[in-house]
């Protein structure tokens, strides 16, 4: 809870900031993440003296109603903590226009944080957005390629996809493209689908039947747009797939930077190769969406990857590793459509949850007047 002490502009006086409690926060999570993301909120409102209500998703209201269950086995005093279970436009609706409640955090899409947002305007509140993400991994004409799939691979596919930083787009140097673009079908091909508690299980399924639908409508709307489907494309119906939300890793060719699906969040195991001239052309591409969240850059270039720190513009920069993975010590979150400024994790978080207060001490035992009052 740092706050900051600096010295005055008169004598025998001491300053300092401190951070203090707003009051109850509104917290609504998204089912992808139904304990990180919680946590991730939870964590730092009850450091800075807060007090919450969870409003989770409801694809998953039973991990978070053990969540709380856990938090308040491990001494968190009765009604620190509370979950309200409901669909987010009833019970996320009450809370977010709640006037004792001045504070919401929300994760989600960028149509419902737009909603929340005014919702909460009426009441001025503090309102953190945690939004979409269309994430592009570059791949330079000298980087290591083998170690590029394995990153290409675990972003795009790893959890299904179904997370804000996973890679979506792939965007590839020409001299690297044929070479890349073998290599990642075979790896996405040989991917093996199956449920999430078997130990050789590579992908497992989507969330629900609305989810798969709309991966599926979007390997069509590429199709219809020209991009060349290399592998994948297509709703898994054998043997026991068949009875679960099962979707084949899918890999676009051919990709234009304007392409719906170049532009649009997905959500699913759905990415798309873009092949770039140079790596200007590489960072333009980067940049030409409306999110600004996680980036990634492969190269053994140590002045393009310094370049690239530079000018991405995303929230999150990895250099040699895919997009996915935060860890708590820093901030998460991002630029541009991807949020409202506000940041997870990290001292960044408590800006969220504290309100600053400014404190005079004049020890002179006198009326000093400002510098400005004495002229």
């Amino acid at each position: 809870m740092y706050g900051q002490t600096t010295p005055s502009e008169l004598r025998d006086k001491f300053m300092m900031s401190v951070r203090m409690s707003v009051g109850v926060v509104g917290a609504i999570t998204p089912w992808n993440f139904p304990i990180a993301i919680p946590a991730w909120k939870l964590a730092p409102a009850l450091v800075c003296g807060d007090t919450v209500v969870l409003k989770p998703a409801e694809d998953t209201p039973l991990l978070a109603e053990r969540f709380v269950e856990i938090l308040t086995d491990s001494g968190c005093p009765a009604g620190v903590v509370n979950v309200v279970h409901g669909f987010g436009e009833t019970a996320g609706g009450a809370l977010v226009r709640h006037p004792d409640v001045p504070i919401i955090t929300f994760t989600g899409s960028r149509e419902t944080g737009v909603a929340v947002t005014k919702a909460a305007a009426d009441h001025l509140k503090h309102v953190h957005l945690e939004l979409g993400g269309k994430n592009a991994i570059i791949v330079l004409d000298d980087a290591d390629l083998d170690l590029a799939v394995d990153g290409i691979v675990w972003s795009a596919f790893g959890t299904t996809g179904q997370r804000c930083t996973a890679a979506s787009r792939v965007i590839v140097h020409e001299a690297a493209y044929d070479a890349l673009q073998q290599r990642l079908v075979e790896r996405a091909e040989a991917m093996r689908l199956g449920p999430g508690w078997e130990d050789d299980t590579d992908v497992g399924p989507v969330i629900n039947r609305a989810a798969i639908d709309k991966i599926h409508a979007y390997s069509q709307i590429g199709r219809d747009e020209g991009a060349r489907l290399l592998t994948g494309g297509e709703i898994a119906s054998d043997g026991d797939l068949a009875k679960g939300f099962f979707y084949r890793p899918t890999v676009f060719g051919d990709v234009d930077p304007q392409m719906r699906i170049a532009q649009e969040e997905i959500f699913g195991p759905t990415t798309a190769l873009i092949k770039v001239r140079d790596f200007d052309e590489a960072v333009r591409v980067a940049n030409g969406i409306r999110y600004g969240l996680s980036s990634s850059i492969f190269t053994r270039d140590v002045n393009k990857a310094f370049r690239a720190m530079r000018d991405l513009q995303a929230g999150i920069t990895y250099i040699n590793a895919g997009t996915t993975g935060a860890e708590v010590h820093l901030p998460f979150g991002g630029t541009k459509d991807t949020g409202n400024g506000h940041r997870e994790a990290g001292q960044a978080a408590l800006d969220v949850f504290t309100e600053w207060k400014s404190i005079y001490v004049d020890y002179s035992g006198r009326l000093q007047r400002a510098q400005i009052d004495n002229v």
